[in-house]
């Protein structure tokens, strides 16, 4: 007996540690090298790689708009919802209980109720704190809701690949995609600490087609049912003069996309890069290509959290690795009025890219995630300026203070550095 029991042990054992490797990593092999600058961001090669390599090509024709804070994003994705003739494609990451909840919810429900084909896709972790009634509320009004990988003893391998893009896309015409969560910490305008600063982005033209097309490929790993025809993807006329693609990254497939994206868009800068993240502990490779741009002559500026954030292991794994950074003349900023949720990068003023990652290794390795890039200098210049609002209320860290930061807060972000590829 004490023998089978050693056996059964050891069997158990063996399969935990399966699921945990399982969880932790990818599977795929992973960028290794520095990638080579063949080209700058003013180069057509620039626009040709970064299509091909990504997947989607590069599409004219798109107008965007920038929504800042709660006050601008909610209302547009309300009246975008409210206006659908024939569906809704809806997936986030965070829903959570409260006001702007219970909004969204009846809003879907209405539509559903009035014949709309409204399909919902919500993280199964990001949706946890999320009220059971809405739940309740969006299946009895005829919604397609799903939760994205929940648990089940066939998918135990996949816990830890959680979507955390942030899609929604209505008739197939109008799309949004940007940082935002549905919960009232995003409402208001980022007027105190209660109260986060974000950025969301309405789209119009064929990349919307694009959008749902990253929809889709959750939607049929989570159901096996293929959505389309017209009401889904119709065909799109020029709305603007913009040109954008959409692409996404995934553990089961494509997981290094998003880290490619920033190493080529990073390599390819020859005059500035401002980047806001709400998240940035960047892995070694990254940090060469950022250093490397600014000892080239660069202009880099990145905005992140100060100590008003969700995680605080986040900002001591990111301040852990800060030190080559300000060495090679990159200026640190931690936004000070609220947790900064922003996720968009700048280069040279012509390329923005905006969507659900962060700068990390989650963001990069583990999480299904969601980017539009945008290739149009007035865009660009917009969004510089809203940068440079944003530097404004933050306090710019200089190599000298990082150097001289206490003993015990060094101690804890190399402690919090330890765990830098689950972040």
């Amino acid at each position: 007996m004490p023998t089978i029991a050693l056996i059964a042990v050891t069997v158990a054992v063996t399969l935990v540690v399966i699921l945990v490797i399982a969880n932790l990593t990818s599977g795929e092999k992973k960028i290794e090298h520095n990638i080579e600058r063949l080209y700058a961001s003013d180069s057509p090669q620039f626009i040709r790689s970064m299509g091909l390599l990504l997947g989607p090509p590069v599409v004219g024709g798109n107008r965007f708009k920038a929504l800042v804070n709660g006050d601008a994003i909610f209302p547009s994705m309300l009246e975008g919802m409210r206006s659908a003739q024939h569906t809704i494609t809806f997936e986030t990451f965070i829903y959570w209980s409260g006001a702007i909840g219970e909004e969204f919810a009846r809003a879907l429900a209405d539509k559903a109720r009035a014949g709309i084909a409204v399909h919902v896709l919500l993280d199964w972790v990001g949706s946890s704190k999320m009220d059971k009634r809405y739940q309740q509320m969006l299946r009895e009004a005829g919604v397609q809701l799903v939760l994205y990988h929940r648990p089940h003893w066939t998918g135990l391998g996949r816990m830890n690949d959680r979507t955390h893009r942030k899609l929604l896309v209505i008739d197939g015409r109008i799309g949004f995609t940007g940082g935002v969560g549905i919960a009232d910490e995003w409402t208001g305008h980022a007027q105190d600490e209660k109260h986060w600063r974000d950025t969301h982005f309405r789209v119009e033209g064929p990349a919307v087609g694009q959008m749902q097309a990253v929809f889709m490929d959750n939607w049929v790993k989570s159901t096996g049912n293929v959505l389309h025809g017209p009401k889904y993807f119709p065909a799109i006329d020029a709305a603007g003069n913009g040109l954008a693609h959409m692409f996404s990254s995934s553990p089961s497939g494509g997981s290094d996309d998003m880290e490619l994206m920033y190493l080529m868009a990073i390599t390819a800068a020859t005059r500035s890069i401002h980047l806001s993240t709400a998240y940035f502990v960047p892995d070694k490779l990254t940090i060469n290509a950022i250093v490397e741009a600014a000892k080239r002559g660069v202009k880099v500026r990145i905005i992140t959290p100060g100590k008003r954030i969700d995680t605080h292991t986040v900002r001591e794994a990111s301040r852990a690795c800060w030190g080559d950074l300000l060495a090679a003349g990159v200026q640190m900023y931690e936004y000070q009025p609220t947790m900064f949720h922003c996720k968009l990068i700048v280069v040279d003023e012509y390329l923005v890219s905006v969507g659900s990652t962060n700068f990390d290794s989650r963001s990069f390795k583990l999480n299904d995630e969601a980017n539009l890039n945008i290739y149009d200098r007035d865009f660009a210049r917009e969004q510089t300026a809203i940068f440079d609002a944003d530097a404004a209320l933050a306090k710019r860290i200089t190599l000298d203070d990082w150097r001289r930061r206490p003993l015990r807060e060094r101690l804890l972000e190399h402690a919090a550095a330890l765990l830098d590829s689950q972040l």
